[in-house]
């Protein structure tokens, strides 16, 4: 299927225009990143992230009400999938020492009710767990499976046939879920995940997410300069950086604009893009192949007319490769969940701003430099 087949668009004749509107959106998203900075995930600030999935649709708002005054500090709430789905998260990693006493004198509640005057011994007692001993196996397996129907993620210590204790995990989820359990009792839910990083593990994701978009630009910059001219990997690479620069500019921009945008950066997103990376180098160079073969073919043509008819020629195939593409995340990006929509609207962006800058960026950088240097390129 070919579309486009006679296309005469003086793209280069444009250049300046791009420029202009490159410039205006790469400076605002740089302010806008430097006043008031990107939105990170759990995976590089460190925290706790639960998501609770309730059986009938939930508000917001009364979930963060309930959670305000728990102990438990500033508590972020927002809706997860759909309206029954709430994501809960919170700067610390372990449940805080004032609290902790509070869950387990629910724990301790539990087993008094269910289990009265039982004989029991705290033998270890962690951050996040606490060890009772019991007199007899059976009694141990009753209580275990007694506080495990409660919602308390309790276990036997070991395996062994004549185990007499058990591990009862004292988390921040285990406190969410005990507050709301008591507040709102018309709507049962369960904890779907508890994601827990600490700060540290946080600092080192973002310097390896940082580390491995350098060097897979570097690592492009060195192909390309071997497969073109130093030139063509130049603009390549530079065309890389703006579509990276601008995608981020407007994560930063987009935060707490556009409600349905308010999103974050985290692991995902930087998988996304090293695709888009990926993506957009695989769209210049399928442009500067045709201006190396028009190069070779038509040695006496002014190279703003190749570089022009090149792109021109190659428009079918940008068009039907960015479309399909496109649709494809998109589809992600409305219908895929809360999950997968950070990662979809930076392939979104990062498509529409890729194949832009592979004419206007790259492309039109080896017309600059061809012109401003009078160099005559060969091949």
């Amino acid at each position: 299927m070919r579309i486009f087949e006679k296309l005469n668009v003086n793209f280069l004749g444009k250049r300046k225009i791009a420029y202009a509107l490159s410039t205006v959106i790469f400076i605002a998203g740089i302010l806008s990143i430097v006043i008031r900075g990107l939105e990170l995930g759990i995976d590089f600030k460190g925290g706790t992230e639960i998501v609770l999935q309730f059986e009938n649709p939930v508000d917001v708002a009364t979930i963060r009400a309930n959670l305000d005054n728990i102990g438990l500090g500033e508590v972020e709430v927002k809706t997860f999938g759909g309206e029954s789905g709430i994501m809960v998260r919170i700067e610390d990693q372990v449940i805080p020492p004032s609290i902790y006493p509070r869950v387990v004198e629910s724990i301790e509640n539990k087993i008094e009710s269910d289990f009265p005057g039982l004989e029991r011994t705290v033998i270890d007692s962690t951050a996040n767990s606490v060890t009772y001993e019991f007199t007899e196996t059976a009694t141990t397996d009753a209580v275990i499976d007694a506080l495990f129907e409660a919602g308390f993620q309790s276990g036997r210590v070991s395996e062994e046939q004549n185990n007499v204790q058990m591990i009862v995990r004292v988390g921040i989820s285990d406190w969410i879920k005990e507050n709301l359990n008591q507040k709102i009792t018309d709507n049962p839910f369960t904890v779907l995940k508890e994601d827990i990083v600490g700060p540290k593990i946080g600092e080192e994701l973002k310097r390896d997410a940082v580390l491995a978009i350098f060097f897979a630009l570097i690592a492009i910059l060195v192909y390309l300069g071997f497969r073109f001219k130093f030139i063509f990997a130049f603009g390549a690479v530079t065309a890389v950086f703006h579509d990276v620069l601008i995608t981020l500019g407007l994560f930063s921009i987009l935060y707490g604009i556009i409600p349905g945008l308010n999103l974050e950066i985290t692991i995902t997103v930087v998988a996304a893009f090293l695709t888009l990376v990926g993506y957009s180098i695989n769209d210049t160079v399928v442009n500067f192949d045709r201006i190396r073969e028009n190069l070779k073919i038509h040695k006496t043509r002014p190279i703003k007319q190749i570089v022009n008819d090149s792109i021109n020629q190659t428009m079918s195939r940008t068009i039907l490769t960015s479309g399909t593409t496109l649709l494809a995340v998109f589809v992600l990006l409305i219908f895929g969940g809360e999950v997968l929509k950070s990662f979809a609207f930076t392939l979104v962006i990062g498509t529409l701003i890729g194949t832009y800058s592979s004419i206007f960026i790259a492309s039109a950088l080896v017309y600059e430099y061809a012109e401003k240097y009078k160099k005559k390129l060969e091949f």
